[in-house]
C-alpha cells in the first residue's frame, strides 16, 4: 500500500459513511457544539485506527461503535464538568464581595478604588507577591509596578483619610500617603 492509499481509503470511507454517522450522533445529542465534537472524535479515531476498520457495510457499523463510545465518554465528561462547576458555585458562594474581605473602614475606602488599584493592592496584600512577581503578572516592568503600587498606597490612605479613619492604626507609611495626597 502507498503512502496515499489509507488517506484515499479513509476519504472514501468518510465520504461514504458521514451522513450516517452525522444522523446518528445528532440524533443522541441535545447542542449542536457537543454533536460536532462527537463527529470529529468519532472520525479521528477512525482515522487512527484505519488498520483495524472492516470494510462495506460493516465500517459503518464500526462506526456507530466507535460513535457510541465517544458519546459515553463526552457525557462522562459533561457530567464531571457540570459537578465540578456545581461544586465551584457552591464554594464561591461563601465567600464575600472582595472589597468586603478587609475589615470596616479599610474595606470600604478599598472599595473605593479603581479596579486596577484594587488588583495591585490584592496581589501585593492577599497574593502576597513581589514586584517582580506583580510585574510578570501584569506585563509591565518592575518600575512600572513600583510607582503604580506607590500611587494606589496613596489613592487607599486618602480615601481612608476621607473616611476620618486614624491612619496610625495603619503605620507610619499610611500617615505619610495621606500627607503626600493632601
Amino acid at each position: 500500500m502507498g503512502a496515499a492509499d489509507p488517506r484515499r481509503r479513509f476519504e472514501e470511507l468518510y465520504t461514504e459513511h458521514y451522513a450516517a454517522v452525522s444522523a446518528y450522533v445528532h440524533r443522541r445529542t441535545d447542542h449542536p457544539d457537543d454533536t460536532a465534537d462527537v463527529i470529529a472524535e468519532t472520525f479521528t479515531t477512525a482515522w487512527r485506527r484505519l488498520g483495524d476498520m472492516p470494510n462495506g457495510d460493516a465500517a459503518r457499523l464500526w462506526l456507530y461503535g466507535v460513535a457510541r463510545r465517544v458519546l459515553a465518554n463526552h457525557r462522562r465528561g459533561e457530567s464531571r464538568r457540570t459537578a465540578l462547576a456545581q461544586r465551584l458555585r457552591e464554594e464561591l458562594a461563601d465567600w464575600n464581595d472582595p472589597a468586603s474581605r478587609a475589615p470596616g473602614a479599610l474595606g470600604e475606602a478599598f472599595a473605593r478604588l479603581s479596579d486596577d488599584d484594587r488588583e495591585l493592592l490584592a496581589l501585593v496584600g492577599w497574593e502576597e507577591l513581589g514586584t517582580s512577581e506583580i510585574a510578570k503578572v501584569l506585563g509591565c516592568s518592575r518600575m512600572a509596578v513600583r510607582q503604580r503600587l506607590h500611587r494606589a498606597r496613596k489613592r487607599l490612605a486618602a480615601e481612608l483619610a476621607a473616611l476620618d479613619e486614624d491612619l496610625d492604626r495603619y503605620g507610619v507609611r499610611a500617615v505619610k500617603l495621606a500627607k503626600e495626597n493632601a
